[in-house]
């Protein structure tokens, strides 16, 4: 279908007071999934977050990089394993993942954003004090069924935000690019879930939206029906949604994400599909917008 000049304007036209509304709000992106892997969809990506930049928003990414360290791994011929979903890393695996979202990954949507039009500056969690992280723990059950402490190594949690960098880098009219590797008590790196990093550093900034992209269409209430999309769902629906298995898998941490940002003063939090070109300003920028809004 082409457009004409005067579809084209009713489009400028639609989206005119979303851009009023966040005029100088800051929205937390979630970058991952199918959205890093393919060429088309990385351009429309770093095109969406370019002309947020453009209208006066201020995006702020945060990056996962899953498949690029698996596959650096693999040259390496370093085995890597997983427990609950998230990787066993020790110290030499931590040094990989390390140089691969902060010296590789990192530096490649910068100069994305760069080629598109924006100005982008990248950086980790250790920059600037920006968070500060333990080790994670997790639960298991033992050989004689007994709960038992799971040692997964170099798996850090949050434990406190600074998010004076990330204000002075929008304030020069720069877009922050975040890996998610952070510092321990001893200076030593953890690797963190992007999205916790992600909504973590929504509630800090008291972001106006945080977006995670995906590689679902959003929240179905029956998987095998793409039309029963949940467009928008409230925190206090959630823990039903999980218990009755409609929200499972990866999922879950995502809505808890959602949520925890949400109480912490995050204005609206968006699950959508990142393998859709221009998903973010479909969502940001239309009536009905696309994926699973949720919201207090």
């Amino acid at each position: 279908m082409v457009l004409t000049a005067l579809d084209k304007a009713n489009i400028l036209i639609e989206a005119l007071p979303y851009i009023k509304e966040f005029y100088g709000r800051t929205v937390v992106v979630k970058y991952g999934g199918h959205a890093m892997r393919s060429p088309e969809l990385k351009q429309a990506v770093m095109q969406d977050i370019t002309l947020m930049k453009f209208v006066g928003m201020n995006p702020v990414v945060v990056h996962g990089g899953g498949p690029e360290i698996n596959t650096m791994l693999d040259r390496l011929e370093i085995e890597t394993s997983f427990v609950q979903g998230l990787r066993v890393t020790d110290k030499e695996t931590m040094d990989i993942v390390e140089m691969v979202l902060v010296g590789k990954v990192n530096k490649e949507i910068v100069s994305l954003i760069n080629k598109a039009g924006g100005s982008a500056i990248g950086l980790s969690g250790k920059d600037g004090n920006l968070f500060r992280a333990e080790k994670k723990t997790l639960r298991g059950t033992g050989d004689d069924g007994e709960e038992v402490d799971v040692d997964i190594g170099y798996v850090g949690e949050i434990v406190s935000v600074d998010p004076g960098i990330i204000q002075s880098i929008i304030s020069q009219g720069y877009i922050p690019v975040v890996a998610p590797v952070g510092s321990g008590g001893n200076n030593e790196s953890y690797n963190i879930n992007a999205d916790y990093v992600a909504g973590e550093l929504a509630s800090s900034l008291k972001a106006d939206k945080l977006v995670l992209l995906t590689d679902v269409e959003g929240i179905v209430a029956d998987p095998q029906d793409k039309s029963s999309l949940i467009s928008s769902l409230r925190v206090d629906a959630i823990q039903g949604l999980i218990d009755r298995g409609v929200i499972q898998g990866g999922m879950i941490p995502k809505v808890q994400c959602c949520a925890k940002a949400l109480l912490a003063g995050v204005g609206k939090t968006h699950i959508i599909d990142g393998r859709l070109p221009h998903s973010i300003l479909l969502e940001i920028f239309t009536r009905r917008g696309i994926g699973t809004m949720v919201v207090k």
